[in-house]
């Protein structure tokens, strides 16, 4: 499972059972901290992930943002509360790829606001799953 960790929202993706093509799936609005884990935690179980892939925000320099930390602070969360492997992954640029991907399929704005996440989060894992085929 890819995810494209936002204050507001979360984008969603998931791969094949070869773990080769990332999919986006939905984007979750977040609520509460508590009431976010719970509900990947459900979802992690749902759909029998063993990984979790989150986008990690790094400035153009290649250093770590402020929001890294926030990252990196909910993975570890997630991390606990599902039992399961978190990975990060550089998501420099992914929100740029995903606008430019949504605005050359000719989706109207309105509609690539909405898939943004989503499309972001299938960037972010399939970035991951090139990197790390399985053998």
């Amino acid at each position: 499972m890819g995810l494209d960790y936002g204050k507001a929202r979360i984008g969603v993706a998931f791969s094949d059972l070869s773990s080769t093509i990332a999919s986006a799936d939905h984007i979750y609005k977040t609520q509460t901290e508590e009431k976010d884990l719970l509900y990947f935690d459900k979802l992690v179980k749902e759909k029998n992930v063993d990984l979790v892939v989150i986008g990690l925000p790094f400035n153009a320099d290649g250093t770590e943002s402020e929001m890294s930390a926030v990252v990196r602070d909910f993975a570890g969360k997630l991390a606990k509360q599902t039992g399961v492997k978190v990975a990060f992954q550089d998501e420099r640029y992914t929100s740029f790829e995903a606008e430019e991907y949504l605005k050359e399929a000719g989706i109207k704005w309105e509609k690539r606001k909405e898939l943004l996440d989503k499309v972001s989060a299938q960037i972010i894992l399939q970035d991951y799953l090139d990197a790390n085929p399985k053998r």
